[in-house]
């Protein structure tokens, strides 16, 4: 009997130093090529250092999982505060990884410095490593990184270095600092002036050192009592350097008198830890082969919500309706990143699905563009089972998209305990508004030509009023194959009310490969150019084409109106 039982994957923690990616370890930069997921964590602004720092020794067509954390050092709304909000983080992103490890695939989590010094991969290996074949390869720590900066040695002979958490009482800080030798205090950033008070309080501030974001591009040090408090960021930390060596490099056969194991006077120790803050990362896209995973599903009427593989999950899930702008990726936001990867199921219009990279933990429901409600359903439907869902519209969820429908679909009472969420994403009219220069700087409205939901009448109606109230008007829908006298209609319409020299812009595929936009003129718009991926902005009666120094032509709308 042959054993078709999957081989559970491996998982590594692989530390890549401060910064320098010359500094990555030819063991770490191995293994980062080879596996088949590499994870990392970031804050939710959406930059990753440590992928930035590994961005070379990446494949295209490996699996990205960031995980993205809910909270930093802000507040939460989570019943549990803020440690209960980052434990739950924790295990959801444990079981995103486990999911890619039950399946076989080797899972590479990035660490800045050591993944055992202060590092995210931690939090990961106590959740994991019981369960699987974990291997941990060390980094280069800041704290070396700083010493080399300075290049001032951490401690020699009998020496003693201690490392501190920032975040420590001042008063305990200023003992621990008093006790020993050499000392390195991290996770400088908000915590820099209590740090400063404890050096002062210890006798040690004439010794320290600052260093910030070292062997980085962005590198800085200094000596710590020069340094601005508000101009201190997370990734720095204060280093108190060998006394021995400081002595001998200020000329002095033996380091200066100092008396140890005395606290400060009025100290007080506590030991009150403080939650380990996160770094500041930058979001990566999620890359993997073309394949999908999961039953693709055609939704044809209310009855095809069907959950994909039987399976249900305990409790209920939720529903994120996703703007994922309109078309290039560096036009998502780090908040519709962050969707997109917490995601148990994609749902959409196939070619938006199509745009999210593929994640085989992930399972993708792909339908045609006229079945908006079924989606929603089917959508509704897999949340109720348990399963986080992203519903992914093109340009912002709430424009002419998802959204609307998602809500509108879940007004029935079976629904009613399925959580909704709604991340919004950059217009198609902002778009195309941006290439062109400002033609929507003063009031402007947004019309759909699109008579499928809504009769012409009502268009007819809106477009009057419009033209009338010398709106700039952005069109949605204009034409498509089956749709062509609508805009002929509109044009007509329009010319009624402004001069044919009204400056157009139309843009097509805006944030696609496909881009294109031109500058016409009321009069000098052909319809028959038009079809369903542009977007037209008919100016106002202030509505300006001016030629820039470079011969390019910029539209914009004046801010003030006359009279």
């Amino acid at each position: 009997m042959t054993n078709d039982a999957v081989q559970p994957g491996r998982l590594y923690g692989v530390g890549l130093g401060p910064g320098d990616p010359e500094l990555v370890t030819v063991k770490a930069a191995r293994l980062i090529g080879a596996a088949d997921v590499v994870a990392y964590h970031a804050a939710r602004h959406g930059r990753s250092n440590a992928r930035a720092i590994a961005a070379g020794y990446l494949r295209p067509e490996q699996i990205e999982e960031p995980l993205i954390y809910p909270v930093t050092t802000e507040t939460t709304d989570h019943p549990g505060g803020y440690q209960g909000a980052i434990d739950e983080f924790y295990a959801e992103s444990a079981a995103r990884l486990a999911a890619h490890l039950d399946a076989g695939r080797d899972v590479v989590v990035l660490a800045e410095g050591d993944p055992f010094f202060y590092g995210s991969y931690m939090h990961m290996h106590k959740r994991l490593a019981d369960r699987y074949q974990t291997e941990v390869v060390p980094g280069v720590t800041s704290v070396s990184a700083a010493s080399a900066v300075l290049g001032r040695p951490l401690m020699e002979r009998d020496e003693v270095l201690t490392v501190l958490p920032g975040t420590l009482p001042s008063d305990e800080l200023a003992v621990r600092l008093a006790e020993t030798d050499s000392a390195a205090v991290m996770k400088l950033g908000r915590t820099f002036s209590g740090v400063r008070e404890a050096l002062d309080r210890a006798g040690r501030l004439d010794d320290a050192w600052y260093v910030e974001r070292a062997t980085t591009d962005r590198e800085r040090s200094a000596p710590l009592r020069e340094v601005d408090p508000e101009t201190v960021p997370y990734f720095s930390l204060a280093l108190l350097p060998s006394p021995a060596a400081t002595a001998f490099a200020d000329g002095s056969a033996v380091p200066a008198a100092r008396t140890v194991g005395a606290a400060p006077a009025g100290a007080e120790v506590g030991a009150d830890h403080s939650t380990e803050f996160v770094s500041l990362k930058r979001l990566a896209a999620i890359r993997a082969e073309s394949s999908t995973a999961g039953p693709m599903i055609s939704l044809e009427g209310a009855n095809a919500a069907v959950l994909a593989g039987g399976e249900t999950s305990t409790g209920i899930g939720s529903v994120t309706v996703v703007g994922l702008g309109p078309g290039s990726r560096d036009w998502l936001t780090p908040e519709a990143q962050a969707a997109l990867a917490a995601a148990d199921d994609l749902i959409g219009y196939g070619p938006y699905v199509d745009r999210v990279p593929p994640n085989p933990r992930q399972r993708r429901h792909s339908s045609d563009n006229r079945v908006e409600a079924e989606r929603a359903a089917f959508a509704l439907d897999l949340a109720k089972r348990g399963r986080r869902v992203a519903v992914v519209s093109s340009g912002d969820p709430g424009v002419f998209a998802m959204a609307a429908a998602v809500l509108e679909t879940a007004e029935d009472p079976q629904w009613k305990d399925v959580p909704i969420r709604i991340v919004p994403g950059l217009t198609a009219a902002q778009a195309v508004a941006s290439r062109a220069g400002a033609p929507l700087g003063h009031d402007f409205c947004i019309l759909s030509l699109s008579d499928r939901l809504k009769p012409w009448s009502a268009i007819e109606t809106r477009l009057e009023a419009a033209a009338t109230a010398d709106l700039v008007i952005a069109i949605y829908n204009p034409a498509s194959k089956s749709r062509t006298e609508q805009l002929v209609r509109t044009l007509e319409l329009l010319r009624r009310h402004r001069s044919g020299g009204t400056p157009v812009v139309v843009g097509r595929d805006v944030g696609g490969p496909a881009e294109s936009v031109r500058i016409t003129t009321l009069a000098g718009l052909d319809p028959a150019t038009v079809d369903m991926r542009c977007l037209l902005i008919i100016g106002s009666t202030q509505t300006r084409a001016v030629t820039r120094g470079d011969g390019t032509t910029a539209v914009y709308t004046p801010r003030h109106y006359p009279g």
